[in-house]
Order: structure tokens, then sequence, then C-alpha cells
């Protein structure tokens, strides 16, 4: 069983206190440090030791992997203890990974297969996710169901692009009391600079390749995006929801 550096100091912190006795907490740490950083699955090397680095447990991109193999590395994943998140992920790649790990639950809207095994930190407040449309979604279930399970108060506020900015500024209060902001948008991508233009938290920009032709999958969004007048503003990869999230999530955790 590894052991994430929350779990190790919450583990610690309870020796101090008494709450935990001594022998346990070493059998405890010993099991973690004779795990293998790795284990080698011939196709893929399952990294043990990325929650102790990280916080958070090796993370499964499922595009490009056949079921079989996602559900390999997913089997190794939960057989150590460890909290699983699979994104880009098919029915087809849920059926298999439920047939060696029954407890896994597959969120079809957000395309990722999660298993939350091992206790992660609280975040320190709040992580908005805004989606400008609904065609946007699968993109912001990406983001908004990663940093759910990686320790983060989760809210959503969906459609509320630019073509009707009456819907967004009927939420202001909302995006006032958020930590950090996800912003995801397709089409020109001008809804990350307007929520920019009304907080004083950092907002994080997510193209989608959402649109017609000229958006060139989701190039229109990325370029203006990137060329946001407003601050506090940056940007990650085109339907990075994942990425997104992780950036979130470690800005919330600061302290």
């Amino acid at each position: 069983m590894t052991l994430s550096t929350f779990e190790l100091r919450t583990l610690l912190d309870g020796v101090a206190s008494g709450r935990v006795d001594p022998a346990h907490a070493e059998r405890r740490v010993l099991d973690a440090l004779s795990t293998p950083p790795f284990h080698d699955l011939g196709f893929a090397r399952v990294d043990h030791h990325r929650a102790v680095r990280q916080g958070f447990p090796e993370v499964v991109f499922g595009l490009g992997k056949t079921p079989a193999q996602i559900a390999a590395i997913a089997a190794e994943i939960a057989s150590r203890g460890s909290t699983l998140l699979v994104t880009r992920a098919t029915l087809e790649a849920s059926d298999a990974v439920r047939a060696v790990v029954p407890q896994a639950v597959y969120q079809a809207d957000a395309g990722v297969i999660s298993l939350r095994q091992t206790d992660v930190a609280a975040g320190h407040g709040t992580v908005l996710v805004v989606a400008a449309g609904t065609s946007d979604l699968p993109v912001a279930e990406e983001a908004a169901c990663t940093a759910d399970l990686m320790g983060n108060r989760v809210e959503r506020l969906y459609d509320v692009g630019v073509a009707g900015l009456h819907r967004l500024l009927a939420d202001l209060p909302r995006l006032e009391a958020a930590r950090v902001i996800i912003v995801v948008a397709g089409m020109e991508g001008a809804l990350p600079s307007v929520v920019a233009g009304f907080v004083s938290v950092p907002v994080i920009a997510v193209p989608t390749s959402v649109g017609y032709g000229a958006s060139f999958g989701g190039i229109a969004a990325l370029l203006g995006m990137l060329n946001s007048c407003a601050s506090g503003v940056s940007v990650v990869n085109i339907d990075n929801g994942f990425g997104a999230a992780a950036v979130a999530s470690a800005i919330n955790h600061l302290e």
C-alpha cells in the first residue's frame, strides 16, 4: 500500500497526538517504503510513487489505449489502495475496468472512470467550473469530476456564454466567492476574459474544439484566450479539462 503525503502527515500527526500507536505507524511506513516505485506491465509502467511526489496518484489518459490496457492499468492502481481516475474513457473501457475493479464508477457525461479509495487534503475554497455552452459540458465535467476527486469543493455554472451575458451577471456573487475559476469555452473563446474582468482570483481558461470551420478545432479559442487583455488568465491545452482541474486544485490547496 502506498502513502500519499496527506496520509503520511495524518499518520504522523496521529502518533504525535497519541491517537495512533507508533508500532502501527511504523508498519504502515515500512509497508509503503517496501512498495516498488513502479510496476512494469510490459506496455505501461504504473507509477506508484506519484502520490508521494505530487499528492495524487497517477491518472490514466484513456484515449489511444485499448479497453484491456486501461483495465490492466486500473487494476494495478486500485490494487495498491490508490484512488483511480481514468479520463477520456468510453463505455467499452468502463465495462473492461469494472470487470476487474467492480467498485469503479463511470461518469459518461465526463468520460471519466473513477474510484475514490484514499483521503486527500481538502482544498481551502471553492473551485467554480464555468462553461460557455452546453456543447462544452464534456470538457467542463471532466474538469469538475477531476477537481472533486482531488479534494476540492466544486460548483458548476453552465451555459453562460457571451451571447447572453445577463445569464453570467445573474450569478456574479458565485464568481466573487470562488477561490479559483475554470472557464471552458469554444467558438471565439471570449468568456474567460469577461469572467476575469469581474474577479480577483486566478482564472484558468480551457479552449474547446467546439465551433464551426474557422474555429479550427479550438485553435481560434486558444489564440483568443492567450491574447486576453484581462489579467489573471492562464490557459491550458484544447479540451484539457483534467489539466485545468489539476492546476486549480494545486492553487486551492495553497495555504
